[in-house]
């Protein structure tokens, strides 16, 4: 089981807007003890999110989608997502009542009464039609809720909406799940060294500590800092720990120039 993303939206594939979900998905996981395990982006193809959600249901993983939940042409994901299950979409009674809320809400922040039989009002009831037996995501910013259907989370595309909605589902679903799994990461700055020369070392590293994972990192360097590697290894702390000193032994043999790796911050 992993947790992956997707990220939905012509906009952020044509650069007319700036993903801002991948960073704060970074975020909350951290701050949780988890990680990312995938990442994808897809335009507002139906064809294409069709597949893709298809082949994510298959999964027994834990997948948050942002974006095209809405009700404008260009939103498919509740559709495509009812296709993917070939499931019906279906008008949620909550989900109804929900929005009707929000209709109320801004109804009474202009001094009117709501009309809920206006045209665009009916229409906005569509935001609320979501694959037959999905679940609500509350959303505390206007009351418009996300859905869910197994450990599949949608939530909007707005960050102001998306964010809160994904911590809720970590909170509420996955609290068990917290800081379980200890990390521990450490590394170098290897200077002017080839990949090439430190890679048997490396297969060495986690051929011996298989709870390790090995990390290299070229830069060609700037104005401040030379060309170099940052060579690392990140998992189960006490491999991690044996498997850094091997590390560095190894370097020596090598006699290769290197410097601790500043920690990263919690």
């Amino acid at each position: 089981m992993a947790i992956g993303l997707i990220i939905i939206g012509d906009e952020i594939l044509s650069g007319k807007r700036a993903d801002q979900h991948f960073p704060k998905m970074l975020e909350l996981l951290k701050a949780r003890g988890l990680q990312l395990g995938w990442a994808e982006y897809i335009g507002d193809e139906r064809a294409r999110i069709t597949a893709t959600l298809r082949r994510t249901f298959a999964s027994d993983d834990i997948v948050f989608s942002c974006g095209g939940i809405g009700a404008t042409p260009d939103d498919h994901t509740r559709q495509c997502a009812a296709l993917a299950l070939n499931l019906p979409l279906v008008l949620h009674p909550q989900g109804r009542e929900s929005i009707r809320e929000r209709i109320a809400d801004r109804a009474r922040e202009e001094g009117v009464a709501p009309d809920f039989e206006a045209p665009d009002n009916l229409h906005r009831l569509k935001m609320a039609e979501f694959p037959q037996g999905a679940a609500l995501i509350p959303n505390p910013y206007n009351k418009i809720p996300g859905f869910s259907v197994g450990s599949h989370y949608f939530v909007p595309g707005f960050p102001v909406m998306a964010w809160p909605m994904m911590a809720w589902v970590l909170d509420t679903h996955y609290a068990h799940l917290f800081h379980q799994q200890p990390q521990l990461e450490k590394s170098v700055l290897v200077y002017e060294a080839m990949e090439s020369t430190l890679t048997p070392m490396m297969e060495e590293i986690e051929a011996r500590f298989p709870q390790v994972r090995v990390f290299s990192l070229p830069s060609v360097g700037d104005a401040v800092t030379r060309r170099h590697i940052e060579l690392g290894v990140k998992g189960e702390p006490q491999q991690t720990a044996r498997a850094f000193e091997e590390l560095t032994r190894g370097l020596q043999l090598l006699q290769a120039e290197f410097v601790d790796h500043p920690p990263r911050p919690a």
